[in-house]
């Protein structure tokens, strides 16, 4: 086996010894080319398609689901947080049916099933109302989130504890839900009251005004409240609950459509409003004609009186009204000749529009508004490496805020108090937020593609090194055995001079070679058929 290896070894010295240069480089080309492309196909080859297996999950369920994939040897990726778990797409379905027949994920909640699945004689009072408690929060939490726009919901009841004397107080009940909006999603007042009403009628003894609601903005969602201008509450409370709620509105509204543009992290809105709380009732009695070009009215009614006479001593004269069978008033008649009387008398009501206005204005108008917007001037960030907004990009941006702006405010302002001129009444500014803006770092360990091309080229420059530190240690070793048996033959013992051909005495010298040195003789021999 040894000698086949030589003998192959030898045969391959010789090969490319007998190469030129430009073939030389060619083959190691063609190498080196096999060798990358036999990389590059078992990463493709091997690397699979990951695709969601769970979203949005908490970091209990996340553990849980990370325990059993690293029992049964599946690779998974970690994204958003930790809050995604990825895995082969080829394994995606089968896993979901598994983790589901072992009731993975689980959440840690109890819900009213626990109850009929875990009663026991020996549970406590103490014990049944606190699975009470948690059983009706997680009840409250999925009803919620079955509405459009939640993704998730978390609720906490303060059950009140029932007094021990009658002359105790009792203490409200309260409940405090943090909602998780899906983005850019708004919702009205009527829906706000619903909400309220839903928690209200779902949990006993708790009123609304024992409710607080927020999103995961701190957003708080307030109730509207129908009676605060009836003597509920003082004027200065009302006023500035009113202000408070309508910069809040409009504060959310703006923050919520900039923050679908930018990011939510990267923009911050602030309201200020000048609002008008004078109250006026009047009664108004307009009287207008039908006809405003003519002005006159529409006439409804029309009496006409006509008196016509012929005959002798008609006519009219003397005192009117003066004789004793005279009519009063009435023009007497003269003596004299045949004459003619004739009386005409009309008489037209017209009709106009009686309008009667019993006017109540608003509680309050809008009388100034001001908008403050800051906008994270950071672009993108990789570790110590920030990368800022150019000035052509915050042109961009400040343009399309402004056109938003002007328009909310144009709507707002009440038109009344003369005109407005929105680009006065905000304010954008660009500046480094002091929160962290870097990229959400992935909890899983992932090797990036670059990693790979680098391990590749490493590989490659290491195996043509190993392969010109074989090629320089065999030319060397070829160097030695020519010396050697240049050596070997110089120290040829010399034959008696005789008349015989060169390729008898050279014969008889490596006969005699043979006997007395056998091990050079082979070596000597091994270089000749290298040779050839």
């Amino acid at each position: 086996m040894n000698e086949k290896i030589m003998k192959f070894n030898e045969t391959a010295k010789t090969f490319w010894s007998k190469r030129s240069k430009s073939q030389k480089g060619l083959i190691l080309g063609s190498i080196v080319a096999v060798i990358a492309l036999i990389i590059v196909i078992s990463l493709f080859a091997t690397r699979s398609d990951y695709v969601p297996l769970y979203n949005n999950l908490s970091l209990q369920e996340v553990g849980q689901i990370k325990g059993e994939l690293d029992t049964r040897g599946i690779p998974y990726e970690l994204q958003d947080g930790g809050t995604t778990i990825m895995v082969p797409k080829e394994q995606a379905d089968g896993l979901l049916v598994d983790l589901a027949g072992q009731g993975i994920p689980n959440s840690g909640n109890i819900d009213y099933s626990f109850f009929s699945e875990n009663s026991s004689w020996g549970i406590t009072d103490n014990e049944f109302n606190i699975m009470k408690l948690d059983a009706m929060q997680t009840e409250l939490a999925n009803l919620i989130k079955g509405i459009e726009g939640i993704n998730d919901a978390q609720v906490m009841i303060n059950m009140a504890k029932d007094p021990v004397f009658v002359s105790e107080a009792t203490q409200p009940t309260t409940a405090a839900i943090i909602l998780n909006t899906a983005p850019g999603y708004q919702f009205e007042g009527n829906q706000i009251n619903a909400l309220y009403q839903l928690v209200s009628k779902a949990v006993p003894n708790l009123q609304p005004e024992n409710i607080s609601i927020m999103n995961q903005y701190f957003e708080y969602y307030d109730q509207n409240t129908q009676n605060a201008s009836t003597g509920f509450q003082d004027a200065y409370t009302y006023q500035q609950t009113v202000k408070k709620d309508v910069e809040r509105d409009i504060q959310r509204r703006v923050q919520q459509m900039l923050g679908t543009m930018v990011g939510m992290d990267n923009v911050i809105v602030s309201v200020t409003t000048d609002i008008d709380f004078t109250q006026e009732n009047r009664v108004e009695e307009i009287v207008e004609p039908a006809d405003p070009e003519t002005m006159e009215g529409l006439p409804v009614s029309v009496e006409t009186i006509r008196e016509t006479y012929t005959g002798d001593g008609a006519q009219a004269g003397g005192l009117a009204g003066t004789g004793e069978e005279d009519i009063t008033n009435y023009p007497g008649a003269e003596e004299g000749e045949n004459g003619e009387y004739e009386y005409i008398k009309e008489t037209i009501n017209n009709e106009f529009n009686r309008i009667h206005k019993e006017i109540v204005e608003s509680p309050y108008k809008i009388r100034d508004l001001g908008i403050q917007v800051a906008v994270d001037s950071v672009k993108q960030q990789d570790g110590e490496e920030i990368e800022y907004l150019s000035q052509q990009d915050m042109m961009v941006v400040e343009d399309g805020i402004t056109s938003i702006l002007n328009s909310i405010i144009s709507t707002s302002i009440d038109g009344a108090y003369g005109e407005v001129a929105p680009e006065e009444k905000t304010s954008i500014v660009f500046q480094e937020f002091s929160g962290s803006n870097g990229l959400a770092q992935e909890t899983g360990f992932k090797i990036p593609l670059w990693m790979y091309i680098v391990g590749g080229l490493l590989l490659v420059i290491i195996i043509i090194l190993v392969i010109m530190l074989m090629m320089r240690k065999s030319k060397q070793e070829e160097y030695e055995e020519e010396e050697y048996e240049s050596e070997a033959i110089a120290t040829l013992p010399d034959l008696d001079e005789q008349e015989e051909s060169d390729s008898i005495q050279r014969r008889k010298q490596l006969e005699k070679m043979a006997k007395e040195k056998p091990e050079e003789f082979a070596k000597l021999l091994r270089g000749w058929i290298g040779d050839e």
